[in-house]
């Protein structure tokens, strides 16, 4: 009995360093350096995206004379406000890019887009618009955006499930703020991005709790992202995640386990 009484002090301050989350595992972007020194983004992120196959595309029309251009724009021809905008609306309204990288235009006919960033698409529809259809005072004005940067985030996440950004561009740290940032349990360290490819998915590990992060390909999100948040260690032994969480397991089992031994002698 008095081997476990010394003993028991060290198994108690091994299970509370152990169990208990430490700091530096639940910050974001951390510069150990302390410098204040900029940090480059890396160039293949800053690159314009090119649209792939089931990516939703968003085109607006526009003209001088606007019902010139009506047949051009489903959206508008069905009565809907152009400010109306929902991922249901861009579903059924927006143009998908089909398993030949190719969206169907109302009048245009087919349209291949595969490959191409949002300004060239622009582009080419602007062209043969004015090529086949209109003369340049008819002053054209073509709008070509992604129907939002939908991502799917799961594991030890506030809100797990897919989400859309409305914006051109977005990182993981806004994904991540935007699902309800990652819990007290998930491993900030190694945060899984699965993108896709015209050649299959492609799994990358990002660690977020280091500045460096930032240069990283992978800290600007892509279109059909899928962020999975693994779960520390802590989560599965059970005996909490803070300091107060983890005294308070370690006096329950041993308040069970003097309990268990008196009532033992009694009897």
């Amino acid at each position: 009995m008095m081997k476990i009484k010394h003993i028991l002090p060290f198994i108690v301050l091994s299970i509370l360093f152990t169990s208990c989350i430490p700091n530096k595992d639940l910050v974001y972007l951390q510069n150990p350096k302390k410098d204040n020194q900029a940090i480059e983004v890396n160039a293949a992120a800053s690159k314009p995206y090119r649209v792939q196959t089931n990516d939703i595309l968003n085109i607006s029309i526009k003209a001088l004379d606007q019902k010139l251009v009506e047949m051009f724009n489903p959206s508008t021809s069905q009565n809907q406000s152009a400010n109306q905008v929902s991922p249901q609306n861009l579903y059924f309204n927006g143009f998908s890019v089909d398993d030949h990288g190719n969206i169907r235009i109302p009048v245009l006919g087919e349209v291949n887009v595969m490959g191409y960033t949002v300004e060239e698409i622009r582009e080419t529809i602007e062209k043969r618009l004015l090529d086949e259809y209109f003369k340049y005072e008819s002053r054209i004005f073509v709008t070509v955006k992604l129907a939002g940067l939908r991502y799917t985030v799961n594991g030890e996440i506030g809100s797990p499930g897919t989400n859309v950004l409305y914006q051109d561009k977005a990182t993981i740290m806004e994904a991540i703020a935007n699902s309800g940032d990652i819990t007290l349990t998930g491993d900030r360290k190694n945060v899984q991005i699965i993108r896709k490819y015209p050649h299959g998915f492609e799994t990358y590990t990002i660690n977020l709790t280091e500045a460096s992060a930032i240069e990283s390909p992978y800290f600007y999100l892509q279109p059909n992202d899928y962020i999975y948040i693994k779960p520390l260690k802590q989560k599965s032994w059970g005996t909490g995640t803070t300091g107060v969480q983890t005294i308070s397991t370690i006096i329950t089992a041993l308040s069970l386990i003097t309990t268990t031994i008196l009532l033992t002698r009694n009897l």
